[in-house]
């Protein structure tokens, strides 16, 4: 599979690191949807915080992907959905710890999660 980060100039807003604009990938042969995954550690029960909820949930991202012999690599869209806006930058921290240097079309949502206990939903798609 190859990769391009598109990042036309004059957009707003600049880029602040982590992401691409846009991301092209050509010659791939399969792609996988992951679902909303959520910080539910196998127990059933939810970490304390939102760094921790956050890397549980990327946990959770990573073994779908596992279970489909993918890994985090090879993300190309990530979307998250944050309870509240002051997660943010926090966000931006744990999702940069995960990554590393990748840098997947993004989307962040402030919304209203579905179980009030979570503070996040991270969903991904993946090509290889």
């Amino acid at each position: 599979m190859q990769r391009q980060n598109i990042n036309a100039a004059g957009t707003i807003p600049p880029l602040g690191g982590g992401y691409s604009n846009a991301l092209q990938i050509t010659d791939f042969k399969r792609l996988v949807f992951v679902s909303g995954q959520v910080p539910m550690e196998p127990d059933g029960t939810v970490p304390d915080g939102f760094a921790a909820q956050c890397r549980r949930a990327w946990r959770n991202v990573e073994a779908q992907l596992l279970a489909a012999d993918m890994t985090l690599q090879n993300v190309v869209k990530v979307t998250t959905f944050l309870g509240d806006r002051a997660y943010g930058k926090e966000n931006r921290v744990v999702r940069k710890e995960v990554l590393g240097d990748l840098n997947p079309a993004l989307t962040t949502i402030v919304c209203d999660i579905f179980d009030a206990a979570w503070l996040l939903e991270i969903e991904v798609i993946a090509a290889v």
